[in-house]
């Protein structure tokens, strides 16, 4: 039984050790694709294995299909827009995810993001506490919830607006929960986004919803690129002046945003939500533990594509 790691950004060392540990340890073979540049080295490696661990790497249909004696595929993330379910569904290929793994990793981030923009970007001006403020976490999983935890650390008060949980399920953490995203933007100077890429979220965070919020609001993206409505994001901050944008996924638009709002927006030169040591080894350890349990107790309790 044969897993490949296949990381054009690779795994630390130690997490590669710890993946390696768990793998053999279950008697299979690790197989490394590290730092490759071609999509041909990535289909070669794909052809004889039988599961695979990966990051951002696209996994489409031409890698799928070539990946003959593939099961499983794990992304060891939140996230697994880089991979073509239908294909994967197609293929017979189970596809599964680490959900939790990297959620304090992007809660500190969106945190240390607030702190850096309250603080007018350090500098050198007076800027302003997070203490007392209003926070809204836009999607309450995971990482919402780490977000909770860290803010109420900042003694903010936390709002949350998730459609698939109960005002019951968010507020007896301590949250309080709001009845639709327009109240959530209308009631928070702080929105923190956690929203997945879907086709009812691509876009939606649009002129009109970030209008609502109130004075001085700061918006904070460490989920997609693509639920930010771009070009409206730009009108809207030419009208309000006193609107902040800090992301860790670059827009398209990243030179026209930085021209226009220096002082206001901030993007990390690459997405950086998980991007620790500790997240970065606990993701993989935890897809190579539900790889072997997949092969060998058939366990498919993280799988996110249709059988």
């Amino acid at each position: 039984m044969k897993v490949l790691i296949a990381t054009d950004k690779p795994f630390a060392a130690e997490a590669v050790n710890g993946i390696r540990d768990v793998i053999e340890k279950a008697g299979f073979e690790l197989v490394l694709l590290e730092k490759y540049t071609e999509k041909k080295q990535l289909l070669d490696a794909v052809a004889n294995v039988d599961a695979a661990i990966i990051r951002s790497d696209i996994f489409d249909k031409e890698v799928l299909d070539a990946a003959k004696n593939l099961k499983i595929v794990v992304r060891a993330g939140a996230g697994f827009d880089n991979i073509e379910l239908d294909a994967a569904t197609a293929n017979n290929i189970c596809v599964m995810n680490t959900p939790g793994q990297n959620a304090n990793a992007v809660a500190e981030l969106a945190l240390g993001l607030a702190v850096y923009a309250v603080r007018n970007f350090y500098n050198g001006t007076s800027g302003t506490e997070l203490m007392g403020k209003k926070l809204g976490i836009h999607a309450y999983g995971n990482v919402g919830r780490n977000v909770a935890r860290v803010a109420k650390g900042f003694g903010m008060e936390v709002y949350a607006y998730d459609p698939f949980l109960t005002a019951e399920a968010i507020e007896k953490e301590g949250v309080k929960a709001v009845a639709s995203a327009e109240d959530l933007y209308t009631t928070c100077q702080f929105v923190s986004l956690h929203i997945p890429a879907t086709a009812e979220t691509k876009n939606s965070i649009n002129y009109t919803l970030l209008s609502k919020m109130p004075k001085n609001a700061l918006l904070i993206n460490t989920a997609r690129k693509e639920v930010i409505n771009e070009a409206e994001i730009v009108k809207l901050m030419e009208d309000r002046k006193d609107f902040k944008y800090v992301t860790d996924i670059m827009p398209g638009n990243h030179a026209e945003m930085a021209e226009k709002f220096a002082g206001r927006y901030f993007s990390t030169p690459k997405k950086m939500g998980a991007q620790t040591a500790e997240a970065n080894t606990n993701a993989g350890i935890a897809a190579a533990s539900q790889i072997v349990d997949f092969i060998k107790n058939g366990n498919e309790r993280f799988r996110v594509n249709k059988k």
